[in-house]
């Protein structure tokens, strides 16, 4: 297996362009993109690009070319360029196909520990977070991360300007300015990740986790489990 990451088209996933960290990979119509899709519907000529990162090496990123019917990174519309993680699922416009982006083989293999949320007690069955959901109902399984505390900002700020009340008494002033600093940076940097996996019905579960490489890794187990898209696209 080449050691370079990959995209694959999720329902082909015989057909895969292998990624050059010295050459981006366009995406579009264009004949001469690095991935020609030239019969695929809703795709621009000059739709989305794939490249290293300029400031941490080894990062891939996703990056959208003012697409006309947008470029998707796990179900949320790209605006700027994003980084990529193993088993990210990209879509390009609404309808358009599914790439998946693959790491290395060693870091498929050995970078993340296998996905223990996903369990099949019977045929057809898969286990989520104590409930037992049908593989053929699931439509998408989506990782979201947000800010454990998004309000940090607004309680630094509010401490900050009440602590002018004190500055005629810079003994307890700085200590004060000090301390909501240190409480803005601790709260602040702290994130969590959302596993969404989501029902042909609507209906959406989801399970919380404190390290995204976890909530990565039972991610594709789920995706692993579900099987490959059907032509027609079990998936949005």
């Amino acid at each position: 297996m080449s050691s370079h990451p990959r995209l694959l088209l999720r329902d082909d996933p015989g057909r895969s362009v292998p990624l050059d960290p010295r050459t981006p990979l366009s995406i579009g119509r264009d004949p001469a993109s690095g991935l020609c899709l030239s019969q695929a519907q809703g795709v621009s000529r000059q739709h989305a690009l794939v490249r290293v990162s300029r400031t941490r090496p080894g990062q891939w990123l996703l990056c959208d070319l003012g697409s006309a019917n947008g470029t998707y990174l796990e179900g949320a519309r790209l605006r700027d360029c994003r980084p990529l993680s193993d088993g990210d699922e990209i879509r390009l416009g609404l309808q358009g196909p599914v790439l998946q982006f693959r790491a290395t083989a060693a870091a498929s293999a050995g970078g993340r520990p296998a996905a223990p949320v996903v369990a099949q007690p019977a045929a057809g069955q898969l286990d989520f977070a104590g409930r037992s959901l049908p593989l053929d109902r699931i439509r998408s399984a989506y990782v979201r991360s947000r800010r454990r505390h998004p309000q940090a900002f607004s309680w630094w700020l509010l401490l900050c300007l009440g602590g002018l009340l004190l500055l005629p008494f810079p003994w307890l002033f700085w200590p004060l300015q000090l301390g909501a600093l240190a409480g803005w940076i601790l709260l602040g940097s702290r994130w969590e990740h959302l596993l969404e996996v989501t029902l042909q019905d609507g209906l959406a579960y989801r399970h919380r986790f404190d390290s995204l490489e976890t909530a990565l890794a039972h991610r594709n187990g789920i995706r692993k489990a579900m099987g490959p898209a059907p032509a027609a696209g079990r998936r949005p």
